[in-house]
């Protein structure tokens, strides 16, 4: 019998010191997650009419979505070729001095060419520091849609315009055209009789 509750005391102890060990490795592996950095980047382009040029719009979301704050964030966005992009508002690089976990940064610059043709987009690098390692952390934005810069586009049809009205007013035209055909067909008659009037005068 005492070997008996030997034993069992044995296998109690062994499966508390599995709890223990499973439970350390595991406040460890959380605790080990650190920041978790995602960047999402949206490009916009808007055709400048007065100089003939493409204006392209860049915004960058940068968020930690990890367990600790990412310290000496730097986000870099060079892949505008300078041959084909002014730079006319803003920087392609910016820096934070840290991005608390859950926390959202965000940073935008405005270009313009007038080169004609596709451009292919590089994502942006953003670079950061954690504590526990020395070497700087990297993460990439998000690709972009090849940009159409200067893109032909296809002129309005002709009589684009009645056909807008016509869609946006088609009920109250219909009513003006019945009044005025209306209208005509009454002072026909009087036109005519007035004519035939005056012939049998004469």
């Amino acid at each position: 019998m005492a070997i008996a509750i030997s034993k069992s005391n044995l296998v109690v102890v062994v499966v508390v010191a599995i709890l223990l060990i499973s439970c350390s490795t595991l406040s460890i592996a959380i605790s080990d997650v650190g920041p978790f950095i995602v960047a999402h980047k949206k490009v916009s382009l808007n055709r400048l009419k007065s100089s003939g040029s493409e204006q392209v719009s860049v915004s960058i979301d940068i968020y930690n979505q990890g367990s600790a704050t990412a310290y000496d964030v730097s986000l870099t966005d060079n892949s505008w070729t300078p041959d084909v992009f002014n730079l006319v508002s803003g920087n392609v690089t910016t820096s934070w001095e840290r991005l608390d976990a859950g926390s959202l940064v965000s940073h935008s610059f405005v270009l313009e060419s007038q080169v004609k043709g596709l451009f292919y987009g590089a994502p942006a690098v953003i670079k950061f520091r954690i504590p526990t390692k020395a070497a700087l952390q990297e993460a990439y934005s998000t690709p972009i849609l090849p940009l159409d810069i200067l893109a032909d586009r296809a002129p309005e049809k002709k009589f684009e315009w009645a056909k807008k009205l016509l869609a946006r007013y088609g009920s109250l035209v219909s009513v003006v055209s019945i009044v005025v055909l209306f209208m005509y067909l009454v002072a026909s008659p009087s036109k005519s009789n007035a004519a035939k009037g005056s012939k049998k005068r004469r």
